[in-house]
């Protein structure tokens, strides 16, 4: 009789634990170690574009969150006085990319993640780090306050800042500051009528779209130095964007200082030479840190998770699929940031007129920027059905 293998993930947020029910679906024995006391993820939601609801789709998931999430795309681009720059069109993206782009909060997902996962498969509250990686003659080793954990596979989702990373890679200069600070909020806003928006001014931007369960989910980015906080983030917010275009501040004055996170923004610059080490593979923000431009940063852990899975027996083709895709996903994604968060009047000027006359020519040249990241497809076939036509909502 075969031995089941067994998989150690080391993080319990979105990539890691789309991993855990990927390869539990496989076969796998799998145990997840997250060091906070519970998996209940900062208050923010998060963009799942039609590539990652297809990657969900291999686990069973797509269906129950495309019926839980508010489609996004009927809204658009705006000045901080208010003008539209260019409209958005849901059901042209979904035609483009076969699917909707939807938005649902984190800890939706990670409930509906973890639920699929057998009982007493995650431990919360233990920190665990990378004894041995592990190779081909032996197994990775995990250290944990309770021991030691042996695994056929470990996989680091551990962040940003991974310390399974370092680990694996001490060369490597790890993540760098990207240039702004960013602040989310999810809030009820009742009585408020508004269309979904993302709104760019010179170093500042602003975005507002509803939840489906009539809550509205707001960000903001600002280039500062890097570790300023406010001893109010209210009121900060107030400061930078009180006199933007509504429902800015109509969502400002009903939101409580504890409403608001902020979080600087880092990204790995440099590429890693490679998603994974001996028995040991990075998912998510550990193996390609990304600026929040694009929205790809949870897609990309999901992808990651699933197409893990599909090459667990040989990670030299999983890091042969990811790294090329994550790598210039993540340029991408930086190009964007200097463009959107430009101090520059004249280029701000020069950006808006273009996107605005690129706009007017139809959706189709607007929406060409995600060709290739929206329309990926996983190697697996899906569990579920696949409800991704555009009008199927």
């Amino acid at each position: 009789m075969a031995r089941t293998r067994h998989a150690v993930v080391i993080g319990g947020g979105i990539g890691g634990l789309t991993a855990a029910a990927a390869l539990h679906l496989s076969g796998a024995r799998v145990t997840v170690l997250e060091r906070a006391p519970s998996l209940r993820p900062v208050g923010a939601a998060i963009s799942l574009s039609p590539n990652a609801l297809r990657a969900l789709d291999v686990i069973g998931l797509g269906d129950e969150i495309r019926d839980l999430a508010a489609w996004q795309g009927d809204g658009g681009l705006r000045t901080p006085r208010g003008r539209w720059i260019s409209r958005s069109d849901a059901e042209a993206a979904a035609a483009r990319f076969g699917g909707p782009l939807v938005l649902l909060h984190r800890a939706t997902l990670v409930d509906l993640l973890a639920a699929g996962l057998p009982p007493g498969t995650v431990r919360t509250g233990l920190a665990a780090t990378l004894a041995d990686p592990g190779d081909r003659d032996r197994p990775a080793r995990v250290r944990t306050p309770d021991g030691e954990l042996e695994a056929d596979l470990v996989v680091a989702a551990d962040g940003i800042h991974s310390a399974v990373r370092r680990t694996l890679f001490p060369g490597h200069p790890g993540p760098v500051y990207s240039g702004f600070t960013t602040w989310r909020l999810v809030i009820p806003l009742p009585g408020v009528e508004f269309a979904s928006h993302e709104t760019w001014g010179r170093g500042r931007i602003w975005g507002t779209h509803p939840l489906k369960d009539g809550r509205v989910y707001a960000y903001a980015a600002a280039v500062t130095p890097a570790g300023g906080h406010a001893a109010d983030e209210r009121a900060e917010l107030l400061h930078r964007y009180g006199d933007w275009h509504q429902p800015v501040p109509a969502l400002l004055a009903a939101a409580r200082p504890e409403d608001v996170l902020r979080h600087d923004v880092h990204h790995l610059a440099e590429p890693l030479p490679a998603c994974h080490r001996g028995r040991t593979a990075l998912v998510g923000d550990a193996a390609h840190a990304m600026p929040p431009t694009l929205g790809q940063g949870g897609n990309q852990a999901i992808e990651d998770a699933v197409v893990l899975a599909h090459h667990q027996d040989d990670l030299a083709a999983y890091t042969a699929a990811r790294l090329p895709r994550t790598t210039a996903i993540t340029r991408q994604a930086v190009r964007v940031a200097r463009l959107n968060m430009s101090r520059s009047r004249a280029v701000v000027a020069v950006r808006d007129t273009v996107i605005g006359a690129l706009s007017r020519t139809g959706p189709a040249l607007v929406l060409r920027g995600f060709d290739g990241i929206a329309d990926w497809r996983p190697p697996q076939a899906p569990y579920a059905s696949q409800r991704t036509r555009a009008g199927e909502r």
